[in-house]
């Protein structure tokens, strides 16, 4: 819709978030909310600007980050503090303004695109709450919007209305350029608001209409209770789609699945799994309580109780329990248990013992380990980096490698063992042995 232009609201302090991280920085299911809304109002829109205050460097940098189009503007808060205060320095220039709010992650696209094919001068979101204590009411009247009442300026007769302001608008750019330096703030807060768009209109004969919204979308979070309200929202409906499109989950309300995570052909997650970050499972099972961040597995089993961290790539693998692979590219392994497997490229027939170590950090830097096809490592076995294993090698068990191995080699390294005769007795007393 290149006639659209929409402005999202995130200047707050949010106070009641109890925390100096930024309100619209707190993530839900791997992502800070102010790009969940982003990354919905860039479905619909290619000119789309943030209004910011607290922290702005910080929010700026993240959105940048991730949609570096965005237009990005600071509230002039010491002068014109408010909702309507926010856009009077934002230019502009679609033949359409939709105004909504950063803190609402989960607004979708057909939201915005409902208010924006309205024919009306402003088009404003509304939903009928079960309980609207607390919400500012839509007064409606023969189809249009007369005001908005809020909760502590309500009649008797008013707070008995059931629609309430969801806090998104759409303008016609001219009737909002029209009325915006109207907009006056003669309140107790001394705030411009862009609620008084609304009554400004009726006065300017302008037409106000409300469109009804689901009231899940358009959630505001201001607290932590509220956010893990939101997140859970987020999380039954990324698994709800899964699942439809053929992924299996066991106990599904024990299961996270971060947002950017993508599942393609026949996968199994079982109970407790955490799939975080931007990871790609293909063909595979992620069995209980294993965690997988920002990886590639295809092909493999994981788990129980593995934890595949970042920048790894594991086909045709079977990692078993209590096994932690980091940056590791591995491809036809078994490691069956106890393992760490950091900054290392495995190939395909590779045995990894109980208790194998890629020894990879020296105190100052990480360093690599490469492991051939068809090693057998013996359990609890060390590989300290940067080292080579070349293909068909055995490294026996209890070995310390500090060099490359050839190919086809038997690698050995520890102490010649040593039997005692008769120390036990010795050592202890025959006498207090046989007690």
């Amino acid at each position: 819709m290149n006639d659209t232009s929409i402005i999202i609201l995130a200047a707050g302090l949010g106070t009641r978030m109890k925390s100096k991280r930024p309100k619209v920085l707190f993530e839900l299911c791997g992502e800070p909310m102010i790009i969940h809304v982003l990354r919905q109002a860039y479905a619909i829109t290619d000119d789309v600007s943030v209004v910011l205050h607290y922290e702005k460097e910080l929010i700026g940098r993240k959105i940048k980050e991730i949609f570096p189009r965005t237009k990005i503007y600071v509230q002039d808060l010491q002068n014109f503090p408010g909702t309507a205060g926010a856009i009077k320095n934002v230019t502009l220039s679609g033949q359409k303004i939709i105004v909504t709010c950063g803190d609402m992650p989960l607004v979708k696209s057909t939201d915005f695109m409902r208010l924006a094919n309205s024919d009306a001068d402003i088009a404003m979101s509304c939903f009928e709450a079960i309980d609207p204590f607390g919400y500012g009411r839509v007064i409606i009247k023969n189809g249009k919007v007369e005001s908005i009442v809020e909760q502590k300026d309500a009649s008797e007769a008013q707070l008995a209305v059931k629609s309430v302001n969801a806090g998104c608008y759409c303008f016609k750019r001219e009737i909002l350029e029209e009325i915006l330096p109207l907009i006056k703030n003669e309140n107790a807060q001394k705030e411009f608001y862009l609620t008084d768009t609304i009554k400004l209109a009726n006065e300017h004969g302008f037409k106000c209409v409300a469109v009804n919204v689901c009231e899940k979308n358009f959630m505001g979070i201001n607290d932590k209770f509220q956010l893990s309200i939101a997140e859970k929202i987020m999380q039954d409906e990324i698994k709800q789609n899964l699942m439809k499109s053929g992924v299996l989950m066991r106990m599904p309300e024990s299961i996270f699945i971060d947002g950017r995570a993508k599942f393609q052909g026949e996968c199994i997650l079982e109970e407790n799994v955490s799939i975080l970050g931007a990871c790609v499972i293909k063909d595979s099972v992620v069995k209980s309580s294993s965690v997988i961040e920002d990886s590639l597995i295809e092909n493999s089993d994981i788990g129980p109780l593995a934890h595949i961290r970042p920048k790894s790539e594991i086909k045709n693998t079977h990692i078993g329990n209590f096994v932690e692979v980091k940056k590791g590219v591995l491809d036809g392994v078994k490691a069956g248990h106890l393992s760490y497997l950091g900054d290392c490229e495995i190939d395909c027939g590779t045995n990894i013992g109980c208790g194998t170590i890629t020894c990879n950090y020296d105190g100052k830097a990480k360093h690599k380990t490469v492991i051939g096809k068809n090693v057998f490592i013996g359990s609890d076995t060390q590989l300290v980096a940067p080292i080579n294993i070349g293909d068909d090698v055995l490294i026996a068990a209890g070995s310390t490698l500090t060099n490359d191995v050839p190919k086809g080699s038997l690698a050995i390294s520890r102490a010649k063992q040593e039997n005692k005769a008769g120390f036990f007795y010795k050592f202890f007393g025959k006498n207090d042995a046989e007690k």
